[in-house]
């Protein structure tokens, strides 16, 4: 059973998945004090707000780089990100937020300093506005290395009309495949590791891809943290046009739950067990026991003969 926000769960509990029994791939931990993160903000046709959003950004702490992909604008988006201190790529034509998002990634990579840690990509929406420096909290427990994803749990946005019908079919898919209900498993901003990047990729298509990044770092043995957010973002409402877009949200959610079906995870993460305790409070599991347990299976009893 999936839960909100303030109903007793601590929103800051770390899921470790048990990975599956395939080639081990280390995990470096981030370095706190040379680690620096990139903020990539897919943006489509978002004149009105993408400055405000990008000088939020450029106010979260270690954000060193700020990349907007400009996924085929036809109004001034790239104009307007550029002069708010943006570094800015463009699609010459709309490729979908999946590709703006391995567009962003792999520029990052080529700004990356050769010897040095890769950045942490931070994933944020280009309609956030001011409110995008609220997404702050996702930084510290993947750079802490508690954490290689870290999600954004938001308020209830205003004007938001639609019935949980997409999210209930991305909370469930997530359940069936890992264990772990999450609260918001659309949400798209989201903080990560390079690692946990590549190993979500090739990304799912559309409105799926966040849906495919949880199912994919989890099962490969990654650790995903939900953490609440301020963040405000334009609500999809009841008009036609509103309908249109959870409908294609629910399409692309359920190819990607589908494509993941047959997908074949060649590594799984190993990482040490440090022996601090976990976000609850509890004492840390043996690395073979460390799974999600936010729904456990009861154990069969064995029925005792009357003989």
């Amino acid at each position: 059973m999936s839960r909100a926000p303030g109903d007793g769960m601590n929103p800051l509990r770390v899921i470790r998945r048990r990975a599956p029994d395939t080639g081990p791939i280390p995990v470096q931990r981030p370095d706190p004090d040379n680690q620096r993160v990139a903020a990539v903000i897919p943006a489509k046709d978002e004149a009105e707000r993408i400055a405000a959003t990008v000088r939020a950004v450029r106010a979260i702490p270690h954000v060193d780089l700020v990349l907007v992909v400009d996924d085929g604008s036809e109004d001034d988006t790239q104009h307007l990100a550029r002069g708010a201190g943006a570094v800015v790529v463009r699609h010459s034509h709309n490729r979908g937020k999946a590709s703006a998002m391995e567009t962003g990634a792999a520029v990052v990579a080529m700004r990356d300093v050769e010897a040095g840690p890769a950045r942490l990509l931070l994933f944020v929406d280009a309609d956030l506005g001011a409110t995008a420096v609220n997404a702050a909290p996702l930084v510290p427990p993947v750079l802490a290395g508690k954490a290689d994803l870290s999600i954004a749990v938001l308020p209830k946005q205003s004007g938001a009309a639609g019935r949980g019908i997409v999210t209930g079919l991305a909370r469930r898919a997530i359940q069936r495949a890992t264990g772990w209900a999450p609260t918001q498993p659309l949400s798209g901003q989201r903080c990560m590791t390079r690692a946990a990047f590549d190993a979500s990729t090739p990304l799912a298509h559309g409105w799926g891809v966040e849906t495919g990044m949880t199912m994919d770092v989890l099962l490969q043995g990654f650790a995903v943290v939900e953490v609440p957010c301020d963040l405000r973002h334009r609500a999809s409402g009841s008009d036609l046009a509103g309908q249109l877009h959870r409908a294609g949200q629910y399409r692309d959610v359920a190819m990607a739950v589908a494509a993941r079906k047959f997908r074949h995870y060649k590594q799984k993460v190993t990482r040490e067990t440090s022996g601090e305790p976990a976000e609850d409070g509890r004492s840390p599991a043996p690395p073979a026991e460390r799974a999600i347990t936010e729904n456990p299976q009861p154990r069969k009893r064995r029925r005792r003969s009357r003989n």
